[in-house]
């Protein structure tokens, strides 16, 4: 295992030969050499360009998958000034985070991730009970991440069936199945070998930027009766209960932060990446400005579609509100082609979710942190780590059966989501602005004199929105409606500190080598 000495930084006793030599070609550690530096050895497939990894992070962060199931809750608790404007406002912030994170990733490209970096940051006595709330954060976040995504996909389609059967009535029974079902399918998708998982998401990327312009100029061009442009840029609505329109706008925001996340997946993917200290963090800070800019688009595009708010939004024939304004707008021939769109999104995004959920998995169960790790760790003869993969499909399986009890499942699924990544992201930045400032050595991307400024942003930002996203989000508060994501939150964090406290703490000491040296 490694001391709490060897995880802070590299001696300063290394001799020449020893230090991991620049590619003289990239001016770049060569990745192997790096990786062995950090303690591991090549154990995954390193065959995902700088691309891929982009594409995968990118995939996590579907606009299409994100924001288009919530869009109705989003216009109910805030208003359309709130699905563009908040949406904005959200990304900007998000990218302080993103910037933040790729800095540290730069520096320790390891599939790990966000639990070996905070290994690295920390002074000596934390590093093991920080790396372990950290990693389990993490995991909570990216496992819950794929129930939301692939529940998500359910509804959707639930809701394209009842188009063109208007006697179909689902009930949460038949999404639950359908749902079981996509988990399934992407279970097998996800242990293919990993050349194919990075043509997968290559095209993945290429049908959203399509699929978002075919959306956007189809449906402005044959959408009749548009709004104004005051209504589709600044109008708001309260449906909360509450008599703050301010509250409702800030409830609104959960659309976006739930759409700008597990874009550290760039990084749980670095050791399957060639040039990781380049591809990994450009991975995160182009997922994070390339979805801002579409998604912008795509919200302001889907507010001018809006004929008759009362009718489409607030009291829809169909199960989800952009459905019907689809519909109303554009027909059913035209409403079809946007669902099948969004639908192979969704697809995509949830295999994308899957892939870093997995190497996070493994990555935490290498070090010994993670239940059943020695089974975890098990890699196929094409190195995928198949056993993590069906571990958290099982976990997201379990996790979406309140849905079928209670109208703010999928709702508080997702405030789950939210929460657990934004904690995950903001210890190792932290960390990074004040135990680490001043021995913190930066790899080849960095924010230069921008990166305390960054941090300290980012980690406001992340305090807030953890806040806001545990409240209800309909008052008065009833049991239907209540706010649960606090319940399985403090459950598996609990469960995770006690675990360490009872028996973590005997023997876990953080990130564990298993390469010589």
């Amino acid at each position: 295992m490694l001391s709490s000495k060897d995880i802070q930084r590299p001696s300063p006793a290394m001799t020449r030969e020893e230090k991991p030599q620049l590619n003289k070609k990239t001016n770049y550690i060569d990745d192997e050499a790096l990786l062995a530096r950090l303690g591991y050895k090549q154990d995954l497939s390193r065959q995902l360009s700088v691309f891929s990894n982009f594409a995968i992070s990118f995939g996590c962060c579907s606009v299409l998958s994100g924001l288009l199931p919530m869009w109705g809750t989003t216009l109910v608790n805030g208003g359309t000034s709130v699905s563009i404007w908040g949406y904005l406002v959200v990304a900007l912030l998000t990218l302080t985070i993103g910037s933040s994170l790729a800095e540290i990733c730069s520096a320790f490209p390891t599939t790990g991730g966000l639990y070996f970096w905070t290994a690295q940051l920390s002074d000596s006595e934390w590093v093991p009970f920080m790396c372990w709330i950290v990693g389990y954060f993490n995991w909570l976040s990216l496992s819950v991440a794929i129930c939301a995504s692939d529940l998500g996909m359910a509804q959707f389609l639930v809701s394209a069936i009842s188009i063109t059967h208007p006697d179909f009535q689902s009930t949460p029974a038949i999404d639950y199945g359908i749902f079981i079902a996509i988990l399934t399918i992407h279970g097998f998708m996800n242990i293919l070998p990993v050349r194919y998982t990075g043509i997968i998401n290559n095209l993945s990327v290429w049908w959203h930027v399509m699929g978002i312009l075919f959306i956007v100029l189809v449906g402005l061009l044959l959408t009749p009766n548009k709004p104004s442009a005051s209504f589709a840029f600044s109008q708001t609505y309260n449906g909360t209960g509450q008599s703050s329109t301010a509250f409702a706008w800030l409830i609104g925001l959960l659309q976006a932060q739930f759409t700008l996340n597990g874009y550290d997946t760039a990084a749980h993917v670095s050791e399957e990446t060639k040039s990781a200290q380049r591809g990994s963090p450009m991975g995160i800070v182009m997922a994070i400005a390339i979805s801002a800019v579409a998604g912008t688009v795509l919200m302001t595009a889907c507010a001018f579609m809006i004929q008759d708010f009362d009718r489409q939004i607030l009291n829809p024939k169909t199960s989800m509100a952009i459905t019907q304004v689809f519909l109303d707008g554009v027909g059913l021939g035209w409403t079809m082609w946007f669902l099948v769109i969004v639908l192979v999104a969704m697809y995509f995004a949830g295999a994308a979710v899957i892939v870093g959920s997995s190497r996070q998995t493994y990555a935490f169960a290498r070090d010994g942190a993670m239940p059943f790790s020695k089974w975890l760790t098990k890699l196929t003869d094409h190195k995928v780590p198949a056993h993590a993969v069906w571990f958290n499909i099982a976990f997201a399986a379990i996790l979406g059966i309140p849905y079928l009890f209670s109208d703010v499942a999928f709702e508080t699924i997702v405030s789950i989501n939210t929460i657990a990544a934004s904690i995950s992201y903001f210890i190792p930045i932290w960390l990074r602005i004040t135990m680490a400032r001043g021995r913190f050595q930066k790899g080849p991307f960095n924010l230069g004199r921008f990166s305390i400024p960054c941090g300290i942003l980012a980690c406001i930002w992340i305090f807030f929105t953890s806040t806001l996203f545990i409240l209800p989000t309909e008052y008065p508060i009833t049991p239907e409606n209540m706010n649960f994501a606090i319940i399985p939150f403090v459950f598996v964090i609990g469960l995770s500190t006690l675990a360490y406290l009872v028996s973590g703490r005997k023997w876990f000491t953080g990130p564990v080598r298993n390469i010589d040296g």
